[in-house]
């Protein structure tokens, strides 16, 4: 059964467009709730299912929350909302109040015209596919609202960000403190704005926060991990030793050093990587995905650390390292998780892993760095209107063949279609940027061509 709304991170869109709309929002809910009611939790008798809402800061999430929970209600599902809370502390506090599940309303890194939802079992993990396929089988029938004594009810999580503050806190060691550290923060006037400046803080940082004002229309807007010139020229003109920027719903992290260079999700996780493995704490190897750079496969393999690529996807990523068995796994656009810190990609926590190996080791980003070259890597992002059979489109690979000619086994090139946008993704890497450029040129007008 092909998916038929759920992308690789839950569903997505522009608000009012369907799927994104209050009435789909409602039956998902429903269909959610009546999934969840079949399964076994060994609830004792009249008790109810309970599912975890938590949401960005976009205006368009008091709407969709309000849909949400009047579908999980109508199914007899009890909602414990969380108001503003990045996607890992929901991930984190279904887990921790013992709930059936999570959901997450949230964009991620997009615009604020777009909204989306996102589950999490109760383990704190994202949905297994088979059960996205039963909620989607379920979205096609019709709404049996419980009887009004069955219905479930809603309270609110008052304690929700300080439960997730000591979390985060928990996952640095207890050995360290940030004295001494400048730091900037940009939270992408996004759902990390009340959470990260206090965790960076209260282990001791000198913090200064940019990002940190929503008014429900501002997030991701020229801030955060997918914008971070402002981050950049604030960690220069504050003289920090480095800066953070998250995106919007707070699981994606970049990071940028007191020179103003950008250092993206593979340096990062290579830099934790190799810490690990001095250190003797390295357990198994690296998991990546397919847009992982060539120069940061090359550099674990000179330290003798296995990696593996994955589809693209942190979904993807944490399916390869349980099947491993192995601890640390990531994108380059900052999704990077530490299986032995949490169950999902949490920027916050990553942030805090390359801060550990900062302070074990006293040496700057840049030092940790310095036997990491990265490849060029040129990513054209091509919108499409409909579905496009790359593997089989003569024009489209015929310019893919002439590039990997001209590569001559120096570099990659990577056709995908985006998992949340209607967009074919064109990536290709190498040793040379000019030749990387056109030739990711070249393909980008192939498939432009073939729309």
């Amino acid at each position: 059964m092909t998916r038929k709304y759920f992308g690789t991170d839950g569903i997505r869109g522009k608000v009012g467009e369907g799927p994104i709309t209050p009435e789909f929002v409602m039956r998902l809910g429903y269909a959610a709730g009546k999934v969840l009611c079949g399964l076994d939790y060994h609830l004792g008798q009249g008790e109810h299912p309970a599912v975890l809402i938590g949401k960005d800061t976009r205006i368009s999430g008091y709407m969709l929350e309000s849909a949400l929970q009047a579908g999980l209600s109508a199914a007899g599902v009890d909602v414990l909302l969380t108001g503003p809370m990045p996607t890992p502390a929901v991930a984190y506090l279904t887990r921790a109040l013992r709930a059936q599940a999570g959901i997450v309303i949230s964009a991620s890194h997009n615009p604020f015209e777009d909204n989306g939802i996102k589950f999490f079992s109760a383990d704190g993990t994202k949905l297994l596919d088979g059960i996205e396929k039963q909620i989607e089988a379920e979205l096609d029938r019709p709404m049996q609202i419980k009887p009004s004594a069955q219905l479930g009810k809603v309270r609110r999580i008052n304690d929700a960000a300080g439960r997730y503050i000591e979390f985060c806190k928990s996952t640095f060691s207890n050995a360290l403190d940030l004295r001494g550290k400048k730091i900037v923060l940009d939270c992408a006037h996004g759902a990390t704005y009340h959470i990260a400046p206090h965790v960076f803080h209260e282990l001791g940082a000198e913090v200064m926060s940019i990002g940190v004002k929503p008014d429900g229309l501002n997030i991701n807007d020229n801030v955060g991990s997918t914008h971070p010139a402002t981050l950049i020229q604030a960690v220069l003109d504050y003289q920090a030793q480095l800066g953070i920027a998250f995106d919007g719903d707070g699981d994606r992290v970049v990071m940028v050093d007191a020179q103003g260079n950008i250092l993206d999700g593979d340096q990062l996780l290579y830099l934790i990587a190799a810490h690990r493995q001095r250190s003797g704490k390295l357990q198994g190897g690296v998991v990546g995905t397919l847009m992982s750079n060539l120069g940061f496969e090359h550099a674990l393999g000179r330290l003798d650390i296995p990696f593996v690529r994955a589809k693209v996807g942190d979904r993807y990523v944490l399916e390869l390292l349980n099947e491993k068995g192995w601890l640390l796994g990531g994108e380059n656009s900052g999704h990077i998780i530490c299986l032995d810190k949490h169950t999902s990609g949490d920027g916050i926590v990553a942030a805090l892993q390359v801060l550990e190996a900062m302070c074990e080791t006293g040496k700057s980003l840049q030092a940790l760095l310095s036997d990491l070259t990265m490849y060029p890597q040129v990513l054209v992002n091509v919108k499409v209107a409909g579905r496009i059979d790359l593997d089989n489109h003569a024009a489209i690979q015929a310019a893919v063949t002439e590039a990997e000619s001209q590569l001559d086994g120096r570099g990659r090139v990577l056709l995908r279609a985006s998992g949340t946008e209607p967009k074919i993704r064109v990536m290709v890497e190498g040793q040379e940027r000019t030749l990387v450029e056109g030739l990711a040129d070249r393909i980008a007008e192939a498939v432009r061509a073939a729309c």
